[in-house]
């Protein structure tokens, strides 16, 4: 099967923090446009692939008319008229026209939303569901769902960035979904009842001004209040995005002077929180270069998913060192931190290869865009991170899938039943 590119059109849209983000449309030769909206994120990886923003008057420097350039002067010249035998080959194009190795010359954002919507027009040419295209056992991903948000998406006492429910012991998604709302819904009472606001925070949770301990503690209350059992039902998960914290020698807050802790002291409040709060999975509990912590808590955590995000950035090479120096047992996968749909599926099966956790994840600057819930099904991965079930953005992927589920009834929801 080959295929050409006949147009291709970009231009900039906003994301759910009011940002200008890149949309790109692009047409296959006898097909009609398909489209890509890529997201950005707030707290990164130092080693994350560039996205092109113009630092100039508009949108206060945030506005992507270089990446836009970049798709329609440079870009599209060159694939459009071209023939392409798979979308494998369109995104190894792409990669050795850029050339740079981190996609500073084209811009990561400009090159995936080329990527995104080259594989969703593919798709359509083959005839099949978007999630069919990916190589991998197909299922539906866990949700881990972010009700309560710190650390750099809110604007509270909170240095953990995230406090996640995960509905892993369900025997369908829909029901996942449904005890999830419940649970976000007795929140949403309970810390009324309490007299905290119920602002939402960038992913969709709530921000209240709690600690660390109080977060797990309202979690858990409100979980058995719905009646559902803490740790068989419903989990809990934690990102904690500990790079924003690391000052080089410790963690220590930028919010509040009572948070400091040496990695060893770290390690042991983890210790102390994991089992009494039925915690399944931890999220870059220690900064990218903080390897010898990572060590020490995968070894001692067997039982824990110990999940690598800045550690990682979805990028392949960087993810086989963490395999060899076994610094964690899974990973976040962003599309965006590697900048092609192409290396993002290689990081998937390298990790899967290893026998990680694979957690597939939005970015705090979100669209309505549904790709992942796509690729989360297509690799068969573990979880999915959308946010929370408040905003269309977060639930735009829910929704997708939610008609994935109804849709195609033999796919198999990955509970821990």
């Amino acid at each position: 099967m080959t295929f050409e590119v006949e147009e291709v059109q970009a231009f900039e849209i906003l994301d759910s923090r009011a940002r200008p983000t890149v949309c790109c449309g692009l047409k296959l030769k006898g097909q009609r446009y398909f489209f890509a909206k890529v997201p950005s994120g707030a707290s990164k990886g130092s080693r994350e692939a560039l996205e092109l923003r113009d630092n100039d008057d508009r949108y206060m420097g945030w506005g992507v008319r270089r990446a836009i350039s970049s798709i329609e002067k440079i870009i599209a010249p060159e694939i459009k008229r071209r023939t392409f035998k798979s979308p494998q080959e369109f995104d190894e194009f792409l990669i050795s026209w850029d050339s740079s190795g981190n996609k500073s010359n084209l811009g990561a954002n400009a090159i995936l939303a080329c990527s995104m919507a080259l594989w969703r027009s593919v798709a359509s040419l083959k005839n099949c569901e978007l999630f069919e295209l990916f190589e991998g056992s197909k299922s539906l991903p866990v949700p881990m769902i972010n009700l309560i948000n710190g650390g750099a998406h809110a604007d509270n006492q909170l240095e953990f960035q995230e406090f996640m429910i995960v509905p892993n012991g369900f025997p369908m998604f829909s029901k996942a979904v449904q005890a999830s709302v419940e649970v976000f819904m007795a929140l949403k009472q309970k810390l009324k009842a309490k007299g905290f606001h119920t602002a939402l925070g960038d992913e969709g949770g709530f921000a209240p001004n709690l600690q660390e301990i109080e977060a797990l503690e309202v979690l858990s209350e409100v979980i058995h209040e719905s009646r559902y059992q803490l740790g068989e039902q419903i989990s809990l998960a934690i990102d904690v995005a500990a790079t924003e914290l690391w000052d080089g020698n410790c963690y220590r807050s930028k919010k509040s002077s009572s948070f400091v802790y040496t990695p060893e002291e770290l390690i042991n409040f983890y210790n102390s929180i994991l089992s009494k709060f039925k915690v399944i999975s931890i999220e870059d509990p220690f900064a990218e270069f903080d390897h010898q912590s990572w060590r020490i808590f995968t070894s001692q955590r067997p039982d824990t998913i110990v999940i690598g995000d800045d550690l990682y950035v979805t990028n392949p090479k960087i993810i086989k060192e963490g395999i060899d120096n076994r610094l964690s047992n899974g990973v976040l996968i962003k599309l965006n931190q590697i900048g092609t749909v192409l290396e993002t599926l290689q990081a998937i099966q390298l990790a899967q290869h290893a026998g990680w956790k694979v957690a597939i994840s939005h970015r705090s600057g979100e669209t309505e865009d549904t790709f992942i819930a796509d690729l989360a099904v297509g690799v068969g991965a573990d979880f999915i991170k959308t946010g929370s079930v408040a905003r269309s953005e977060r639930t735009a992927k829910y929704n997708r899938l939610l008609e994935i589920s109804h849709f195609h009834p033999n796919l198999k929801y990955k509970s821990f039943c």
